[in-house]
């Protein structure tokens, strides 16, 4: 069993989606995945981090963690706010809902998320905010050599 990991902590500032998404497309590749399958990882944590500079911090902007663990061929990531966290999982998995619908927006994309990720949960991040965990799974991909690993 192939098992890598990493973790990244930035503010939530709409600046840094790229960062994470650039973060986690970098360690992707260690599997060898296709086009596709990488972008639709870059996809599903761009929604993740942005919801959180979005919706989690409408006062001050606090930090966004985002964990990522490989295991042969899964990914799995999470990513963690401090925030105002939801009330309504289901209500929010619904396409176009948002929290803000006084703004151009097209909704929180957890049903983004969920068509581009192989698995997607919800949960409160103890008494304050939420924790987003996705699951990928690269289809015949190859382990690349892990230097020391």
């Amino acid at each position: 069993m192939n098992i890598n990991y990493m973790e990244i902590k930035f503010k939530a500032l709409s600046v840094n989606e790229s960062f994470a998404r650039t973060c986690v497309a970098s360690f992707c590749l260690q599997v060898n995945p296709t086009i596709e399958e990488l972008n639709d990882v870059k996809t599903a944590v761009s929604e993740a981090v942005t919801n959180c500079v979005v919706h989690a911090y409408p006062y001050e902007k606090g930090e966004v963690i985002v964990n990522c663990a490989l295991v042969d061929n899964c990914l799995t990531i999470t990513i963690k706010d401090e925030g105002i966290g939801i009330e309504n999982f289901e209500q929010a998995r619904m396409p176009f809902f948002t929290s803000k619908p006084e703004g151009e927006r097209s909704g929180v994309g957890f049903a983004v998320m969920e068509s581009f990720m192989d698995r997607l949960e919800l949960s409160k991040n103890g008494d304050k905010g939420l924790v987003v965990t996705m699951k990928k799974f690269f289809k015949g991909a190859e382990r690349l050599k892990i230097i020391g690993g």
